[in-house]
């Protein structure tokens, strides 16, 4: 199926992920089910879109006139058998326990079309194993990241046997939604953003366990350094402003190695002092490329003071 067809969708779960998720699908005009097993859950759901709407329509996302529309195009309901008749694709974003969503995706085979796509939103389990599926070439992740309605990213992972139609299809979709699709080469537990994440997560509790610093000391220095840089260079381009040599100089200190930065040194590739590195800087002049950069940096930094971002929410 053309992605630009898809006219109805499945959010299974309605909590902190999918009630938003049902939103984004809403918000791009296509017909979606979400589905709970409390109704109570469903009613807060409801409400928390009717308030996630309010606030994309202050900042001029969507428009007020807009709001009633994108409300009726969502359909809570506790029946998942009605909810999966007929719809096009399916997300599954109920809590992290494998025997719920094994029982979830047993469900969703014999209550949806054979040429239905069925995604997950997880990235901690292996929902591969866990689902077993009778047609596995139909699975797939598709991870988003809370609010979902805001977080531009969604990473789309294949299972070992997912057609390369089925993720190609998926990344389309999540597209015409609006998002920004990394399509990874094949599944690793935690994808990319969580596993970089899960570092940051273990070294906090080091630092904290130690006694080194207090949580607010430790998410300052963050917001104001890796906050900055991050949108403007994300942690691969930023090494080429390190300077590739200073980067193997510092890994060959701790007995590190790879191939990569190895073969960018070898080569001359420097980063943004030889105009070309991990990126490549189309022969401009490092004073150039550091200008552009620091432009960047300066804007994002005159926005995050101005809002107060370096303050707690």
């Amino acid at each position: 199926m053309d992605p630009k067809n898809v006219k109805s969708a499945l959010v299974v779960g309605a909590g902190v992920m999918g009630h938003s998720i049902a939103q984004v699908f809403a918000q791009a005009r296509i017909e979606v089910n979400l589905v709970d097993l409390d109704g109570k859950i469903l009613e807060r759901a409801m409400n928390l879109v009717k308030s996630n709407l309010e606030t994309l329509a202050e900042f001029g996302r969507v428009s007020g006139d807009e709001i009633p529309q994108i409300l009726a195009r969502i359909h809570p309901s506790t029946d998942l058998a009605a909810a999966a008749k007929g719809v096009d694709f399916v997300l599954e974003a109920v809590v992290e326990v494998p025997d719920v969503k094994k029982r979830i995706f047993s469900q969703l085979e014999e209550f949806c079309p054979e040429d239905t796509v069925l995604a997950s939103n997880t990235s901690t389990l292996d929902i591969f194993s866990i689902a077993e599926a009778k047609k596995p070439e139909r699975l797939v992740a598709a991870h988003w990241f809370a609010p979902p309605h805001i977080i531009p990213l969604v990473e789309v992972v294949p299972g070992p046997k997912t057609s390369p139609e089925v993720v190609t299809f998926t990344a389309k979709l999540m597209e015409r939604l609006g998002k920004k699709t990394v399509v990874m080469k094949e599944f690793v537990p935690a994808f990319i953003v969580n596993r970089i994440q899960n570092y940051i997560g273990m070294a906090f509790f080091e630092i904290l366990d130690n006694g080194w610093a207090t949580p607010q000391e430790i998410d300052m220095a963050v917001k104001t350094s890796l906050g900055i840089r991050l949108p403007i260079v994300g942690v691969v381009q930023c090494l080429d402003f390190t300077g590739l040599d200073l980067v193997l100089d510092i890994m060959k200190s701790t007995g590190l190695k790879n191939p990569l930065i190895e073969e960018k040194v070898t080569q001359g590739h420097l980063g943004a002092k030889t105009s070309k590195g991990i990126y490549d800087y189309g022969g401009r002049s490092e004073v150039e490329i550091l200008k552009k950069r620091d432009r960047l940096y300066l804007k994002t930094l005159d926005h995050l003071e101005r809002i107060e971002a370096f303050e707690p929410v």
